[in-house]
């Protein structure tokens, strides 16, 4: 199949396995004219993540932990269907795959480590949080003439 802008990074050297790929192509709903009930323009792209061996086993791991609501029987399904042409949509589709396998097996992030604030800091909050309040009291009209 010519055409496709492969490979598909999803990150560093691990990028989409072309040939786990499987594509269902259909009828997109939506404009098109006269040339939509002719092309089958909707684009499925489904990745079989649970069975997948072109994936580190942790990231594998990761993703099927992190897609777990998305995955029907450990595959992994991306529809496109907004351009008109069969061809953009498969590049949208195969896009957003990487992109979501990406996400979900990018490292947790390191945990925030707590430090301890400043002194001087501290004291400066506290000194403009009375000034303020200072400030918010002196406007009450109480004692005006």
């Amino acid at each position: 199949m010519g055409g496709m802008s492969g490979p598909y990074v999803i990150r560093g050297a691990v990028s989409l396995p072309e040939a786990e790929l499987q594509w269902r192509f259909s009828r997109s709903s939506g404009p098109g004219g006269q040339h939509v009930n002719t092309s089958d323009s909707q684009v499925e792209l489904r990745f079989d993540l649970a069975a997948t061996n072109s994936l580190p086993e942790v990231w594998k791991e990761r993703a099927l932990e992190r897609l777990a609501s998305r995955l029907v029987g450990g595959v992994v399904t991306v529809r496109a269907s907004e351009h008109r042409s069969q061809w953009r949509n498969r590049e949208t589709a195969a896009v957003r795959l990487a992109s979501l396998l990406a996400e979900a097996t990018a490292p947790p992030p390191r945990p925030r480590r707590a430090t301890k604030i400043p002194r001087g800091i501290n004291e400066r909050r506290l000194r403009e949080k009375k000034q303020r309040a200072d400030t918010k009291r002196g406007r009450s009209g109480r004692d005006w003439g």
